[in-house]
């Protein structure tokens, strides 16, 4: 990973460039859930989300920063739920001129140090689409299995794809 990169939790104020950094990367692939000017939250919803966040034992999201603009976002999000609270949602992007620096794998590693650590979260699981290649063998190199395939989940162009799910149990 490039030496300039710094992984931190977020601050309020950095809730417009988060807010934008979704908005942006949205446009930059298809492997994401949400197109470019999608991202549903605006700075003010994103300020309560990170308050939200780092008031709860069992989520995180981590900013990878290049000085000071962001490269990668990755997050935990757990819910309150006695039965499904040991169970971390993991979501990851990073930008496309930082791809293959190492720092998604960065992210994943602090992400899943968090969970061991937290006290709470005891699996984590994520989805992703059966053809981003690149995602799925990162995730397997870091212990994640193919949990179930869930068919014809994304339509693009007229095309659709499927998700495998996939966990990891801590």
């Amino acid at each position: 990973m490039k030496e300039s990169i710094v992984i931190r939790e977020p601050q309020l104020e950095d809730a417009e460039s988060i807010v934008s950094f979704y908005n942006f990367v949205g446009g930059e692939t298809t492997f994401l859930s949400f197109e470019k000017d999608e991202y549903p939250l605006n700075v003010e919803e994103q300020r309560e989300a990170i308050s939200s966040i780092n008031n709860h034992p069992a989520c995180i999201m981590l900013l990878a920063m290049d000085g000071g603009e962001i490269a990668g976002i990755g997050t935990i999000h757990s819910g309150n739920k006695i039965k499904s609270r040991h169970q971390g949602e993991l979501g990851i992007v990073v930008a496309k001129k930082y791809h293959g620096l190492g720092i998604g794998k960065e992210l994943m590693n602090n992400l899943i140090e968090f969970c061991r650590n937290n006290g709470v979260t005891t699996r984590i699981q994520l989805d992703t689409r059966c053809d981003n290649e690149v995602a799925v063998r990162l995730y397997e190199k870091l212990g994640f299995e193919i949990e179930g395939r869930l068919p014809n989940t994304t339509l693009i162009d007229g095309t659709y794809y499927d998700l495998y799910v996939m966990g990891l149990m801590l």
